[in-house]
């Protein structure tokens, strides 16, 4: 099988470098490996400019809108492999991290994606953590990532994650990743609407702690800094992921999920017993995060229906 891998980029050339080390030693060989750079980022240009690619199957496509979305749409359009590997710039795949993936395609044919653990390291430190588990959509809408800590074996998930997936040609064909979603760069979610549709047409997704890369999240140039609360990042964060699931959810199932949404949530989205649960510790802050997942799980519903009033029409 022929195996591309696709790696998006915006301004972390220090993160790239380490990237593209990593495709250097890996024991199956990746056959194409396309950068996707941003026209406007200098330093990223002038560093591929300069870098020693050696037997690397290095290929680079420019991107001109800004967010990983159009990116990943680009690296989909240029791949011309039997196998579509994503990962980020800031990530470092282990070495059997090709060999490892390529075993599951070959194994069952039924096989659409594979991904694994990304290793968070935050400078030097390790993030530890274990949680069998990962990658689940609970039938009320409730969707459990943990796939940086997850443990156990090799099994089928709903949902992979954007820093290590892979899929089969066959599988997505023509698919691509939602322009729906919201952000002008990380687009939080982004890859849980392209899992679920895979998983709605019968596909296997797979996930093995075993498939690994080392991640090291890198600063972000957008609205959306990972740790601080910014109340847009969170509106979109939560947008996209109401997106995904009320697209996959059959009506009744929408409908339970809207009430717990609003009632109950998780601790990235708040519903209104996730709000008590952190206003004494949080005050106000608890009450902006409550506000922007409620306007998030709106606005979500907003661009569901247009899509759903579009079917109809």
């Amino acid at each position: 099988m022929k195996i591309t891998v696709v790696v998006p980029t915006y301004q972390r050339p220090l993160d790239l470098a380490r990237c593209l080390t990593a495709f250097k030693v890996q024991i199956r060989s990746v056959d194409e490996l396309w950068v996707i750079v941003r026209d406007t980022d200098h330093a990223t240009w002038q560093f591929l400019e300069d870098y020693e690619r050696g037997n690397l199957p290095l290929q680079i496509a420019t991107v001109s809108a800004s967010g990983v979305i159009a990116a990943m749409n680009i690296g989909l359009e240029s791949a011309t492999g039997d196998i579509v590997a994503f990962t980020d710039d800031d990530a470092a795949p282990h070495p059997s991290w090709l060999q490892k993936i390529e075993a599951y395609y070959l194994a069952d044919k039924k096989v659409g994606g594979v991904g694994g653990r990304d290793w968070v390291y935050h400078g030097t430190q390790l993030e530890d953590g274990s949680k069998p588990v990962v990658g689940k959509l609970h039938w009320f809408g409730r969707l459990i990532g943990n796939h940086h800590i997850g443990i156990g074996e090799g099994r089928e998930v709903d949902v992979l994650k954007g820093v290590n997936m892979s899929f089969r040609r066959k599988a997505i064909a023509d698919l691509r990743f939602d322009q729906r979603m919201r952000g002008s760069g990380a687009q939080v979610h982004f890859e849980v609407v392209f899992s679920l549709t895979l998983r709605q047409q019968g596909w296997k997704l797979i996930y093995d702690p075993q498939i690994a890369v080392d991640h090291f999240p890198a600063q972000r140039f957008d609205e959306d800094q990972r740790n601080s609360f910014n109340a847009e990042a969170k509106i979109n964060a939560v947008h996209n992921e109401t997106v995904a699931l009320l697209g996959y959810l059959p009506p009744l199932r929408r409908f339970v999920f809207a009430i717990w949404a609003i009632a109950i949530g998780t601790s990235e989205a708040f519903g209104v017993l996730q709000w008590l649960r952190y206003l004494p510790k949080e005050g106000d802050m608890a009450r902006q995060k409550l506000w922007a997942s409620w306007l998030g799980r709106w606005q979500g519903w907003q661009t569901y229906s247009v899509k759903l009033s579009n079917k109809l029409q």
